[in-house]
């Protein structure tokens, strides 16, 4: 199997996840969409480029980290959830992970764009 053929591979089974994940996880789907209306406002927003580097990671962490969510709920219900309290206390963490990354995210979103808003607003 050539190189090309490998990558070319890899990035399919990548984006059939992806496809995955849009078509079945509706907090995804949620996660995505905000991400992109942050993204857009990142554009036309005169944002320093440090600014925009770190919009651009908050919204990647937030995505990377609910995909990772669907997967150890997904490993979970697998193992059979109705098993042990640790199943339910496993998605239940897994959850609050995504959730304490997108406050957070919500926290830099407020610390980034309101100087840039409130100057629009007061024109």
């Amino acid at each position: 199997m050539s190189f090309f053929h490998s990558l070319g591979s890899s990035f399919k089974h990548a984006w059939d996840g992806l496809m995955v994940a849009f078509k079945e996880e509706q907090s995804f789907r949620i996660q995505l969409f905000a991400g992109l209306l942050v993204a857009v406002l990142a554009l036309f927003l005169p944002l320093q480029r440090w600014e925009r580097s770190i919009v651009i990671l908050v919204i990647a962490a937030v995505l990377v980290l609910e995909l990772l969510n669907s997967i150890v709920e997904r490993f979970v219900d697998m193992l059979k959830p109705r098993v042990h309290e640790y199943a339910r206390q496993i998605k239940d963490l897994s959850a609050a992970v995504v959730f304490l990354v997108a406050l957070t995210a919500v926290i830099l979103a407020i610390v980034i764009f309101w100087p840039y808003l409130y100057l629009l607003v007061r024109l």
